[in-house]
């Protein structure tokens, strides 16, 4: 019986130098990443000036290491409390409701709205496991409860509820408005002239704007 290997048989690449090869499996677990694509970013980055590809090695560093969550509303901050909470131009009395950061931004580049945010980190999915407590509902409250919790100590009269209009964003809607019947704010959604089962980061500018100024009172 022959002892010589199979030259076709799958086994470990060799294509690659280990570096390489551990480059394109990382780039590779990246969203919407597949293996081709990966393979064209690396031989990006090893066509790249040395000072170019430090560059984006230290801002993926930077990013790990010094971007948070913001104390008061959750988005993406570098600092203790995010630029739109410490805003004094912005209106804190209304607090508009949205599932990820790439929500806000969606919302933000419209450029029609001026009071503050607040960012569940997800949206209620029973199927997925994922319940009121795995959100920040609880912060949400703590800030229609306390002043002092909300941007700049300012009481919370508005909740605008900007969750995607989806089965699982109108299930979160429903509760969270649920959870507001009992506390004095007035409690609004955004329109919709969101299409149903689109995704707000996928909206046009016009869509989100219509949304905003034709936002009505939930109950």
């Amino acid at each position: 019986m022959s002892n010589q290997t199979d030259p076709f048989k799958a086994g470990p690449s060799a294509a690659y130098p280990p570096p390489v090869d551990r480059l394109l499996n990382e780039l590779a677990k990246l969203p919407g990443i597949g293996r081709r694509s990966a393979e064209r970013l690396a031989f990006h980055v090893l066509k790249s000036a040395p000072a170019d590809a430090a560059a984006l090695a230290e801002s993926i560093r930077d990013v790990k290491k010094l971007v948070r969550h913001c104390g008061i509303c959750f988005n993406f901050t570098d600092s203790e409390v995010c630029s739109i909470c410490a805003d004094p131009r912005r209106d804190a009395s209304t607090v508009l409701v949205v599932e990820q950061p790439r929500d806000l931004i969606a919302i933000e580049s419209t450029g029609m709205y001026r009071g503050v945010y607040h960012v569940l980190m997800g949206r209620l999915s029973p199927l997925d496991g994922v319940g009121p407590d795995d959100l920040t509902i609880g912060d949400l409250m703590a800030r229609i409860g306390d002043s002092s919790r909300n941007a700049r100590s300012v009481e919370v009269a508005e909740v605008v509820l900007g969750m995607n209009p989806t089965l699982e964003g109108d299930g979160t809607a429903l509760h969270l408005a649920e959870a507001l019947a009992s506390t004095s704010v007035k409690v609004s959604r955004l329109a919709r002239g969101l299409p149903s089962g689109g995704q707000l980061d996928l909206a046009s500018k016009a869509v989100l704007a219509d949304a905003i100024e034709g936002r009505r009172s939930v109950g």
